[in-house]
């Protein structure tokens, strides 16, 4: 079991989950933050910081934003588990889903 992090990151990446993962598990990608499944250790700490309620834990996701797990876990396909975001930094590429998307309202 994970956390999956859903649309409301997109364009936001506030990274205030970043900073509470005690693991190192959330990815940076162009557009939006992603969590590694196999990284998670289902602490819950990410979830209560997110200003803007887009993590959820994976049985908890949204029906319209169902598909945000598969972009999780798809998103590290290329990568497989580096150990830790802070040694990768900042990807440049996102999930198929999320790099399609039009430029999202912010604030």
């Amino acid at each position: 079991m994970t956390y999956v992090i859903a649309l409301p990151c997109v364009d936001l990446k506030d990274r205030a989950c970043v900073d509470e993962c005690p693991v190192d598990c959330i990815y940076e990608g162009e557009r939006m933050l992603y969590i590694h499944p196999d990284e998670c250790v289902d602490c819950g700490a990410c979830e209560p910081v997110c200003p803007v309620e887009a993590i959820f834990y994976e049985d908890d996701v949204p029906e319209e934003w169902a598909e945000y797990y598969d972009a999780n876990v798809q998103f590290f396909e290329e990568i497989g588990s580096p150990g830790g975001a802070a040694k990768v930094g900042a990807l440049k590429h996102d999930h198929p889903i999320v790099a399609a998307l039009p430029p999202q309202q912010t604030g």
